[in-house]
């Protein structure tokens, strides 16, 4: 069975490069991420970003991008909310 058989679990048009901000809900809470999808990618690597670093970060998104250029989809999410992140 191929992966085109079985499916790759990502949305359609995984043939294409996607990159999106997305927000998860979680006991009351928005948390926003950043979410990049190579074309074809083999699996994703998460980022839980908490105390001291975020998604934005320089060195963070540069592992990322490294990742990507591997085949992996990347999320970088951040644990903490926006309203949270200036009092850390």
């Amino acid at each position: 069975m191929t992966d085109q058989d079985r499916g790759s679990g990502f949305p359609s048009g995984a043939d294409q490069e996607q990159e999106r901000e997305i927000t998860i809900q979680a006991d009351g809470a928005e948390l926003k991420g950043d979410l990049h999808i190579p074309s074809h990618p083999e699996g994703v690597v998460l980022f839980a970003h908490g105390s001291g670093s975020s998604r934005r970060s320089p060195r963070n998104r540069f592992v990322a991008d490294e990742l990507r250029q591997g085949g992996m989809a990347t999320l970088l999410l951040d644990l903490l909310t926006e309203e949270e992140e200036p009092l850390d």
